[in-house]
């Protein structure tokens, strides 16, 4: 009989952890030495406080809050002059706030990554808080209670509330704030799908809906679905642009029609164009997109793409790629971080669909399989291997490749990490706010619009260091406890608002 297996011991499990840890050493010393270095950021340091004294915190509380006020204060004036022109729908003898003060709140709202409605009241009501919040915008005679603001969003049209977003970052690319992270001179544009919430109840006509469990528990479920689309730069920047709801239409000539991402996206990208119409844009899309009449939609609106191309989509393409591959493909060797890649790609693949085939494209298909080095738990060292592919609207060349792909199609991820973000590090994606549509629908572009300011705010040249001290929801955290409480000197805070204030991302 075989011997049964002898369970680790503490100090089976600290020596094994302390190979691993040598291990990792010994491999991270010999990447370095081959030039390698890993592309992901460093771990937040595990220190004590910097602060040595009551007044060293002071000051760096005092000099938190004025950097993050004025990159607020710079686009405020812009910001609400747009707001203002939305009709108001309150009686004018019941109006206790204005409009802009009413939504400049709810931005804040989110800005300090406020759980909800209620925590909202408790917090910003605060007599220190309000004091604190006055003196950094002056804009705010008064704070209102939580349901004004969703009687506010219920009933106003939010069409210049999306428009006041876009003109924000319209104007972040007409100074160039974005220069550095351009890929073959174009903005690179994702565009995903997200589930926002879910339930049994139908409180909105338009919730989409679907059917869950199995057998006797199966049942109807409602749920909203958001197509996205997000500036996605290399280095982690990702900013918010344009929010897509989809909605269950009622028809007469088919019984309830169900809306679909793809539709979405045709809607979406109509929205794109029509507002960015002379933007060189590149389009950085997942699988589900990789089809004739997507592609050819951005041909039409002059836009490039990076597609995702899976084993299983567009067979007739893979089967020409892999026809011309021995004899046409050109390839290139690089590596990048840790890893090493090897890259192949054919240009000028034509691609057949519509009725009859009639509707052709040209296509260009990169194929790029990686290995890289990691110790597992076993503290060996074991090889792991990646492969992927993408469809390109322009042809790949050996000066090109590395940018269009590393740099451009790969990043496609930010806006998968900005939905982590907006959903389980402080923005809430996932709470309604209000179970009314327009109101919830305020909720969620306020909530996007504040995590553009935060975005900024992180990767400003002025706030960098607070970010990569305190990582992004400490820093949030750092500068609302700030606001809270009895840290900040009105005259001292008016010397520093008082300064000017240069956005440099980094």
């Amino acid at each position: 009989m075989s011997k049964p297996c002898r369970r680790p011991t503490r100090a089976d499990i600290r020596a094994q952890r302390r190979d691993k840890r040598r291990q990792e050493k010994a491999l991270n010393a010999r990447q370095r030495a081959i030039g390698q270095r890993p592309q992901s950021p460093p771990p937040l340091p595990n220190r004590c406080s910097s602060f040595a004294t009551i007044d060293e915190e002071r000051a760096a509380r005092e000099d938190a809050v004025s950097k993050q006020a004025r990159l607020l204060r710079q686009e405020l004036p812009a910001l609400l002059d747009q707001l203002e022109r939305i009709p108001d729908p309150r009686a004018p003898r019941k109006r206790r706030h204005k409009l802009t003060a009413l939504l400049l709140y709810g931005l804040l709202m989110f800005v300090f990554q406020f759980a909800s409605r209620r925590e909202t009241n408790r917090e910003m009501t605060r007599p220190q808080f309000l004091a604190n919040l006055q003196l950094l915008f002056p804009q705010i005679d008064a704070l209102p209670h939580a349901d004004t603001l969703y009687r506010l969003l219920r009933d106003i049209d939010l069409t210049e509330l999306e428009q006041a977003h876009v003109d924000l970052v319209r104007r972040l690319i007409r100074g160039k704030s974005f220069r550095r992270y351009l890929i073959n001179h174009c903005h690179p544009i994702a565009i995903d799908g997200s589930q926002k919430l879910a339930g049994d109840t139908l409180w909105a006509e338009e919730l989409l809906q679907r059917s869950v469990g199995k057998d006797e528990n199966r049942h109807t479920q409602y749920f909203v679905y958001v197509l996205e689309a997000s500036l996605v730069f290399h280095g982690g920047l990702v900013i918010p642009l344009l929010s897509e709801f989809l909605e269950h239409a009622l028809g007469d000539s088919e019984a309830q029609k169900q809306d679909c991402e793809l539709r979405g996206f045709a809607r979406l990208s109509d929205r794109l164009k029509r507002l960015f119409p002379r933007l060189p844009i590149l389009l950085v899309l997942d699988g589900l997109y990789a089809n004739g009449p997507v592609m050819q939609r951005c041909r039409r609106a002059g836009w490039q793409f990076m597609i995702v191309l899976r084993d299983k989509d567009l067979p007739s393409v893979w089967e020409e790629f892999r026809a011309l591959q021995p004899r046409q493909s050109q390839t290139r060797q690089l590596d990048w971080g840790k890893r090493q890649q090897h890259f192949s790609w054919v240009n000028d693949i034509e691609y057949a669909f519509g009725a009859n085939g009639r509707c052709r494209l040209k296509l260009h298909v990169v194929v790029c399989e990686e290995s890289w080095q990691r110790v597992d738990q076993q503290a060996a060292i074991v090889t792991e291997t990646a492969r992927h592919a993408w469809l390109s609207s322009r042809p790949l060349s050996c000066e090109n490749v590395h940018v269009r792909c590393n740099l451009g199609a790969r990043h496609r991820w930010g806006i998968e990490a900005g939905f982590l973000v907006e959903k389980h590090q402080g923005y809430h994606y996932e709470h309604a706010f209000a179970l009314d549509w327009n109101a919830m629908r305020g909720y969620h572009l306020l909530m996007r619009l504040a995590h553009v300011f935060n975005t900024l705010a992180r990767f400003t040249r002025q706030l960098r260091d607070l970010f990569d001290q305190l990582g992004v929801r400490g820093a949030i955290a750092f500068i609302r406890n700030s606001c809270a409480a009895p840290w900040l000197d009105s005259a001292r805070m008016r010397v520093l608002l008082a300064k000017p204030f240069l956005l440099q991302l980094e």
